[in-house]
């Protein structure tokens, strides 16, 4: 689950009042600790997982602000749900994803303008194909993840390992390097 307010996602990163950020915070990073404890408590003794969207937050996209933020948030939280209930068994763990067209998607204005970063991922980038994302979703549900825990792992293409570099060779070439 996320949620953040329309003036959040673009124009001045300042623009929107504490309270809906508040809101957005609740919805997008404590919820995920709430539901964690939850099954937590409903888990089987041989363990369970919780799995939860995430997008690269390692820098600062211009179509994001504020979500980007939530979103770095979540990971430090997925960090302190993996510690926490890792004792009792439950495996927490993020799938950052690259761009989706998704009803999510159509909230964010310049959502294309952010596609076009995803235009130089090594392995490409569909952005009407969730099924990697889905397949890695299930892999971290499944026993074959057994031992993973407080990751994020990233479904995009490879974009996330070679970020920028497109626009640093290029660099390089038109300096005659």
């Amino acid at each position: 689950m996320a949620w953040g307010p329309a003036d959040g996602l673009s124009g001045a990163f300042a623009g929107p009042p504490p309270q809906r950020l508040d809101v957005s915070f609740a919805t997008s990073v404590s919820s995920y600790a709430q539901l964690a404890g939850m099954v937590a408590d409903l888990a089987d003794p041989a363990g369970a997982s919780v799995v939860g969207l995430d997008f690269d937050s390692s820098r600062a996209w211009g179509t994001y602000n504020w979500m980007g933020v939530m979103k770095s948030a979540l990971v430090a939280a997925n960090r302190y749900v993996a510690r926490d209930l890792g004792p009792r068994g439950v495996r927490s763990n993020l799938v950052a994803a690259g761009p989706l067209h998704t009803r999510a998607a159509g909230g964010i204005a310049g959502f294309d303008t952010l596609l076009d970063s995803w235009r130089r991922a090594p392995l490409g980038w569909d952005p009407h194909d969730p099924a990697p994302v889905a397949d890695a979703v299930c892999f971290l549900f499944s026993d074959l993840a057994r031992a993973i825990t407080g990751q994020v792992i990233h479904v995009d293409g490879g974009h996330s390992a070679v970020q920028g570099e497109a626009a640093v060779v290029g660099d390089a070439a038109a300096a005659g390097v």
